[in-house]
This record gives C-alpha cells, sequence and structure tokens, in this order.
C-alpha cells in the first residue's frame, strides 16, 4: 500500500504479520515501479519481513520514461533529504532490526546512509562510489566520505561488477581498504542483477548475489 512519509515523499509499504526484521529499498534512477513494488511484495512474504520502497524523488513529477530527465536534477537532490527519507521508511516499518538495500543511485545512497547509524545491515548493488559528474551538486556529499563515518563496516556489503563503469577498480580498493566486503563478477556490467528485462542481466551471477544479499542480513 502506498503511504507518505513525513517530508510527502510517497512510499510504498508491504507490511507481514509477524515480521522477523524491517527492509527499506532504496530503488534505482526510474524510483518506484512495479519491479520494486514486485521485488518487496516478495520479500514481505517468503521472508517475513516488514518491507517499504522509497520514492528517490520527492516532490517531483517526469514528463518522460527516459533517464535523460532524471539525470538532470540528481545534483539538485541534497543528501539530508533523501537519507531523511530512508532513515523515517525505517521507522515506519515497526520492526527491529532494519536493514536497508540500494540499487544503482539506491546504492549510492545506502553508502551514505552508512553514516546515519539507522540500518544494522547494509547492501548496495552496483552503486556509485564517487558521485558522477552529472550529479555533483551542492547537496550532493562523497560516497567515501561518509563512509569511514559507518558503525562498523562489516555492516555494509558491495555488490558490483567489474566491466561496470561507476565501480572503477581503484574505487573498489577504497571500499575493501575501509573494511567493507565486496563481491566482483568478472564481466558483469551495470545492473546486472535486479531488472531481469535489461541486457545487462546475468541470471546466475544475479543469483549468488541475492543468496550473498540474504546471507548477509542473516548473520
Amino acid at each position: 500500500m502506498e503511504i507518505e512519509l513525513a517530508s510527502g515523499t510517497p512510499a510504498d509499504l508491504h507490511p507481514s504479520v509477524g515480521a522477523k526484521r524491517g527492509l527499506v529499498i532504496a530503488p534505482d534512477l526510474m524510483g518506484r515501479r512495479k519491479l520494486f513494488d514486485d521485488l518487496a511484495a516478495r520479500l514481505s512474504t517468503a521472508q517475513s519481513w516488514n518491507v517499504i520502497v522509497v520514492e528517490p524523488f520527492r516532490g517531483r513529477t517526469f514528463t518522460t520514461d527516459t533517464t535523460d530527465e532524471r539525470h538532470d536534477v540528481v545534483g539538485e537532490l541534497d543528501d539530508d533529504d533523501v537519507v531523511g527519507d530512508l532513515v523515517d521508511a525505517a521507522n515506519r516499518l515497526e520492526v527491529e532490526p532494519v536493514a536497508l538495500v540500494g540499487f544503482c543511485m539506491g546504492g549510492m545512497y545506502a553508502f551514505k546512509a552508512a553514516a546515519s547509524h539507522r540500518f544494522d545491515r547494509l547492501v548496495s548493488f552496483y552503486g556509485m562510489i564517487r558521485v558522477p559528474e552529472r550529479w555533483q551538486g551542492p547537496g550532493q556529499r562523497e560516497p567515501l566520505k561518509l563512509l569511514p563515518h559507518a558503525e562498523d563496516p562489516a555492516n555494509v556489503l558491495a555488490i558490483v561488477g567489474t566491466d561496470d563503469p561507476y565501480t572503477p577498480p581503484e574505487d573498489v580498493q577504497e571500499l575493501i581498504d575501509l573494511g567493507i566486503e565486496v563481491v566482483r563478477y568478472d564481466g558483469a556490467e551495470h545492473g546486472f542483477v535486479h531488472d531481469p528485462s535489461k541486457a545487462s542481466h546475468r541470471s546466475q551471477d544475479a543469483a549468488d548475489a541475492w543468496a550473498r544479499f540474504h546471507k548477509h542480513l542473516s548473520f
């Protein structure tokens, strides 16, 4: 069901009777849509979790379904607003502990949200390790500047592909140097896990990555 966070940001909530944990989902650049609503529903049912999907573009409407319009406004987002909504969403789940998983742009915000200390586990699927030049703006802080403030770097898991321009080897090494677990998939491009309709999807790697996600949330 759709709810509204304190900021007015819409979110999709999937509760489970007797929930064992909560999970906040930070979607990719295209935001909330059926892909993530279906993912949240499956996780809620299969795992007995309370799950919520948070729209990253508070108060904005877009005239097209292309990425260009969204790319152009990411630099106008403010980390305090976006992470604040993720934290508020966690509090709406009414269960502890709460984890955060993000994909693409949402994965970048998962890195940033580690500094909030609100989430017991964080998983970034091919999140940007550095803010891309096109996305830079006054409210955008660098993930690598925030990750050292994580409560425990072992709480953070990064899933990356070796052929993803957003996760180059030198940036990945910086994650490793911080004590973050990084799982690399050789030859995988950006977005190879969460959307089977993409040309970059790799079913075997995706299955392995999901297994690692579940293991990370269980320890």
